[in-house]
């Protein structure tokens, strides 16, 4: 069992949340391991940056600033175009039926306000280009990029509004791979990245604004 894997998804999923503590006891029981393992899982994921250890304070869900997040969307935008681009190349008549069907439950999740099933919806498009892709590194380093910046991204998913800009980008991504034409997939998964930063940016001027 990959300890390490199940508690970084919970934490892209919003189980766990930024500076929660994470309790080996509970989580040995909750994954029904051994506390050695649960160790070696934190230690795999502060490694990673998903985790931090506090001092005579255990181990906690790492907060990352809005510089931080930015920095980690842009190293994504490289990856994902990336990715993007290769499963233009390599894609098949039953993986454009599958984007296509994601497609369409993306824009029906959006026409009913379920914010929830859109963002699992997204999750599951971007990790099925990545394996039409083929680009196993990519993946990964997306996964571990994406645990790390979660809490933005919460943010930015409950932001009124997006869920309409995202699911048409997202459209265009699917549309350019079917198509099987590189430059668009690439041009259409880096214009969602560049969206993404910027909307980051007004999420934050806004909240800041409030204050």
């Amino acid at each position: 069992m990959d300890v390490a894997a199940l508690i970084r998804e919970q934490i892209l999923a919003g189980d766990l949340v930024p500076h929660q503590r994470l309790v080996e006891t509970d989580l040995a029981e909750q994954f029904a391991v051994s506390r050695a393992a649960v160790r070696d899982a934190l230690g795999a994921l502060a490694g990673e940056g998903v985790v931090e250890r506090v001092q005579n304070r255990g181990a906690r869900v790492r907060a990352f600033t809005l510089a931080e997040a930015i920095e980690i969307a842009e190293v994504r935008r490289a990856l994902e175009s990336l990715c993007a681009g290769k499963a233009a190349e390599t894609v098949s008549d039953d993986e454009i039926v599958a984007l296509r069907g994601i497609r369409d439950e993306m824009w029906e999740a959006v026409a009913a306000g379920d914010v929830i099933s859109y963002a699992a919806k997204n999750r599951e498009l971007h990790a099925l280009i990545h394996a039409i892709s083929g680009q196993g590194t990519a993946h990964a380093l997306i996964e571990r990029l994406r645990g790390q910046s979660v809490r933005h991204q919460y943010k930015l998913a409950m932001k009124p509004g997006r869920p309409q800009v995202s699911v048409e980008e997202h459209a265009a991504i699917i549309d350019a791979i079917c198509a099987r034409d590189r430059q668009a997939a690439e041009s259409a998964m880096a214009a969602h990245l560049d969206s993404v930063i910027d909307a980051m940016r007004a999420v934050d001027a806004e909240q800041r604004g409030a204050r």
